[in-house]
């Protein structure tokens, strides 16, 4: 809607994953370099973190993609499953036989994972929204990389999920499991240094004619409001462009984005956007301004009730005699 205005050639704040808008922050690199260790290194288990709309499934995809050997990949989204029903999935993912039972299925994969040791593959079962995962079947997990345990390391095992995913690995039942993750990361939200490079690397790639579509202070805003969280930028950033159009704005400035964060704020909402920051800004700018007329009538009334304190320069400027 807002294209043909600002010139784009596509909106540059999509919601869904694109490899070709993909933008990689320190954080991001970080991690990409954590986990690729952790697969080349036959770490076994490795476990990723990260708030919601941090990137973590992103980050995954570019992972696999940059692996140089070959690698058998099942990617688990859903992982409210009872074990018959995970072993049936994975299963069918790698290519195995029609699942009959857990014996058969378990004989099965072991001679999979001997296959693949010989013709150096590797296995990457991933696992995302792990932190919903039942201890039952977080165990039953656990027990795939005992087959691997002959010497055949082709078996990685990723759990993806949110912060909560530590407390439920917590759990006394799962004491065998926290000792066999290997490699281990936390992923971070954007700097503010982060978030304006983001939204000029989203811009240039949308084919923007400038990248300083966004003034500074409306770059810094979007900051504090979203916390750097990569999901919500590109949600407040399309409401702003969307709002800048209706208003012919040709840059987006930091008024345009107080105006939003208003508008997507749903009352009792304390996950999206953050309202504190707008009005400590507003607090700060009020309370500047405040000080200076304080001072400014402080020292005029001061030039007035004693003339003779000030120089003759100060005296002839404001015609005190």
């Amino acid at each position: 809607m807002y294209k043909h205005y600002y010139a784009l050639q596509r909106n540059p704040f999509e919601l869904t994953p694109d490899s070709e808008v993909l933008f990689l922050s320190e954080t991001h690199k970080e991690g990409l370099a954590t986990l690729k260790y952790g697969i080349l290194s036959n770490k076994g288990f490795l476990l990723l973190t990260g708030g919601v709309g941090t990137g973590k499934t992103t980050l995954i995809n570019v992972l696999v993609k940059s692996l140089k050997l070959t690698v058998k990949v099942c990617v688990l989204s859903n992982p409210i499953l009872a074990s018959s029903e995970f072993l049936y999935f994975l299963g069918t993912k790698l290519g195995l036989p029609n699942f009959v039972n857990k014996v058969k299925f378990l004989q099965d994969f072991s001679e999979m994972l001997k296959k693949c040791y010989q013709n150096e593959e590797k296995i990457l079962l991933i696992i995302d929204e792990a932190h919903v995962l039942p201890v039952e079947l977080l165990e039953e997990i656990r027990l795939l990389s005992n087959l691997s345990g002959d010497g055949h390391n082709v078996l990685s095992i990723f759990l993806v999920g949110q912060p909560e995913l530590l407390d439920r690995l917590a759990h006394e039942r799962l004491l065998p499991l926290r000792q066999r993750i290997g490699i281990r990361f936390h992923l971070d939200t954007f700097t503010q240094e982060d978030t304006g490079q983001y939204i000029h690397f989203r811009l240039n790639r949308a084919g923007a004619a400038s990248s300083g579509l966004f003034s500074e202070e409306a770059t810094k805003l979007i900051h504090l409001t979203t916390h750097g969280n990569p999901r919500l930028i590109n949600i407040l950033c399309d409401h702003a462009l969307l709002s800048g159009f209706a208003q012919e704005k040709q840059l987006i400035d930091d008024t345009i984005i107080t105006e939003c964060v208003n508008e997507l704020h749903l009352p009792g909402d304390t996950a999206t956007f953050d309202l504190l920051p707008l009005a400590q800004e507003k607090g700060k700018k009020k309370g500047v301004l405040v000080l200076l007329i304080v001072l400014s009538l402080s020292v005029l009334t001061a030039f007035l009730v004693f003339p003779d304190l000030l120089g003759p320069s100060i005296r002839q400027f404001f015609n005190i005699h």
